[in-house]
């Protein structure tokens, strides 16, 4: 086969990237290792910009998200037993989030490539691309039990932290630059109503605790533990404690979570990840494969759209005129946003978990920022509009 884009990846950066480049009247395949129930059920992030909740609708993508996804106008924080609500559209004109997973977000997407879309290959394994630097690469893959390739004009690797795209940037090339978190978030997914109709992040000595939801009989709760642990340390009781001792208030304190049944626990590593630059030659990363953020913040997914956004027009600029001026400048644009989106998650992470090496004067720095948060406009409209996600840049 031949295609104009080759798209490594059959998440939602690579399938968005489907189908903004399918709306320009550009050709493009699909390669995913993955079956298709796997990729639909593949639990990831939950909160959408404004930005990404606009493409959506755009491409087409919008008619579950607008029926379904609950839009947030804040988010409260809790420490020092006090809480204090930041609410998006007072400090940012107008812009909030969604509540929608990533798992409904490829399931709407999926529907569409398969429906009037190119080809969307599952169970496809790359193992090389090839021939990037030149003007016809090559992406080598196993579908059906048989080798294959893919020649394409450009090739753009959404295939994550662990995929293969990344490994064709020459050594000598790439710039990697990388913080680990000496912690981890206990995930649970639990039939329990939420009890407040936004999330809430909260700082305390015994650890970050957030809860958010997935609709409103799923909630979606999060734990700060050491890294290493194994959730079946954690029995659900011990996890409903934990949670409640976190979120307690000085002014309520029988404010209790609702408890239910947990149908689902893991343990997510927290990490920071760049690699520079995100083209070289006809190679293109996006989403995961340049790009990582600690949960803290609700940037990964939005990262990831905001770069097939910016590389569906340099595609579409170049389709129209020839010109490859936007897609020359394809790195350095996401680039911009991407360390903004990775200081402000840092910002996020380190501000509200417990280092278990901090001193008790680098906690009361972090009671100084929330309560810099908490009683400035100012402070809480930095926290917003890097929330609700900046103005995309042209």
């Amino acid at each position: 086969m031949h295609t104009t884009v080759g798209i490594i990846g059959g998440g939602p950066a690579g399938l968005l990237l489907a189908r903004l480049l399918h709306n320009a009247g550009i050709d493009s395949v699909v390669l995913e290792r993955k079956d298709r129930a796997y990729v639909e059920q593949r639990q990831r992030a939950g909160i959408l910009e404004q930005a990404t909740v606009d493409v959506l609708r755009a491409c087409g993508a919008g008619a579950r998200l607008d029926a379904e996804g609950m839009p947030h106008d804040g988010i409260e924080l809790r420490f020092a037993g006090r809480a204090h609500r930041v609410d998006f559209p007072e400090l940012t004109g107008g812009r909030r989030v969604w509540v929608y997973a990533q798992t409904e977000v490829v399931k709407d997407l999926i529907a569409l490539q398969l429906a009037d879309g190119g080809p969307l290959l599952f169970d496809a394994e790359v193992h090389a691309v090839e021939g990037v630097d030149g003007d016809r690469p090559v992406i080598r893959y196993t579908h059906e039990g048989r080798e294959q390739t893919l020649t394409c004009d450009y090739v753009v690797g959404c295939d994550g932290f662990h995929g293969v795209a990344r490994d064709a940037v020459p050594e000598g090339v790439r710039t990697t630059y990388e913080r680990t978190y000496p912690y981890s978030w206990l995930g649970i997914l639990a039939d329990a109503p939420p009890v407040y109709d936004e999330l809430i992040y909260a700082h305390s000595e015994r650890g970050f605790a957030l809860a958010s939801m997935r609709s409103p009989s799923v909630s979606r709760l999060y734990l700060q533990v050491p890294n290493g642990t194994d959730p079946a340390d954690w029995s659900d009781e011990r996890i409903w404690d934990e949670l409640d001792a976190r979120f307690a208030l000085t002014a309520n304190p029988g404010w209790r979570l609702k408890r239910g049944t947990v149908t689902a626990k893991a343990v997510l590593p927290m990490r920071s990840h760049v690699t520079e630059p995100m083209r070289y030659g006809r190679l293109l990363l996006a989403g995961d494969a340049a790009h990582i953020v600690p949960p803290t913040g609700a940037k990964g997914l939005n990262l990831a759209a905001t770069d097939v956004i910016v590389l569906a027009r340099a595609f579409a600029r170049l389709k129209e005129t020839g010109s490859t001026e936007l897609l020359d400048a394809y790195s350095d644009t996401c680039l911009r946003r991407v360390w903004r989106a990775e200081h402000f998650s840092y910002f996020m992470t380190t501000t509200l978990h417990a280092d278990p090496e901090q001193s008790p004067f680098e906690t009361q720095l972090q009671l100084s920022q929330l309560h810099r948060v908490a009683t400035s406009r100012h402070a809480a409209a930095e926290l917003a509009e890097n929330y609700t996600g900046l103005a995309l840049e042209d």
